[in-house]
């Protein structure tokens, strides 16, 4: 039986104003596999996983979800989907568990079934202790774990992260890390976007590397720690950046004999 690709892009292409932001991408991600998708700043990343979700249209190129052609206008395909932003859209005026009811009714969820799985996901990520506080008081990290149990409350199949552990304390990221692997270990596939390289090396099982739009190299990252590699070295020859280390200038050097205890 032929290993099922949850998701694949064959030649995307997003452009603006003349400008290539993806050229060309291809990537496959299976079915169950937690995939990171990492790059320098402007790489292309957040872009990517716009199309992927349907907020942003492609130039050029096919997405494939599941096997079937993506249509961003068709309901069965956002049904199958969970998605955080790097800033997730709450609602400042709602509630934490008001934020999440409400989400759990746009899905079609009954009102007991929304309840009682908004109760679940609250315990999950501890913050059924700041349920009732208005989504306006939540700090970075509450906001993140608010924005990722609002993704999983229809149990999508599907789910993307853009920088989930951006701004985020030590504790939450833990929290956040520990659910998220979860989630490929029940059959889920999830796509992640970080430049938290030590993280993406511990939690991912597959990465895709891109560089300029274009996916410049593809990590299977047991192997890679099976041959004890490293990430952060993998990166830097993926994307031209083993270069010479650039001195200090002279300005920011002290000079011989300073007596910087006076």
């Amino acid at each position: 039986m032929s290993e099922q690709i949850a998701i694949e892009t064959q030649d995307l292409v997003k452009q603006f104003e003349g400008k290539k932001a993806v050229d060309g991408l291809n990537i496959k991600v299976p079915t169950g596999t937690f995939f990171g998708l990492l790059g320098p700043n402007g790489a292309g990343k957040s872009t990517t996983v716009g199309m992927l979700t349907g907020t942003l249209r492609p130039t050029a190129g096919k997405i494939r979800i599941f096997g079937k052609d993506f249509n961003p206008d068709a309901p069965v395909f956002k049904m199958q989907m969970g998605v955080v932003t790097e800033e997730p859209p709450l609602f400042e005026r709602l509630r934490g568990r008001e934020q999440l009811l409400f989400t759990g009714r746009m899905y079609g969820l009954g009102r007991e079934e929304t309840a009682r799985r908004a109760d679940e996901l609250l315990a999950m990520m501890e913050l059924d202790v700041h349920q009732r506080k208005l989504v306006a008081d939540y700090s970075r990290g509450m906001r993140k774990k608010l924005a990722i149990v609002c993704a999983l409350i229809h149990a999508p199949r599907l789910l993307f992260f853009d920088e989930p552990f951006e701004g985020v304390d030590a504790v939450s990221s833990e929290t956040i890390r520990r659910v998220l692997v979860g989630l490929t270990e029940r059959g889920a596939t999830v796509l992640l976007t970080t430049h938290i390289l030590e993280v993406a090396q511990r939690i991912c099982q597959k990465i895709g590397i891109i560089h300029q739009g274009k996916l410049a190299e593809e990590v299977d990252v047991a192997a890679m720690n099976a041959e004890g590699g490293d990430l952060g070295q993998r990166f830097r020859e993926a994307v031209g950046a083993n270069s010479i280390e650039q001195p200090l200038p002279d300005w920011l050097r002290p000079s011989p004999g300073d007596d910087h205890g006076a």
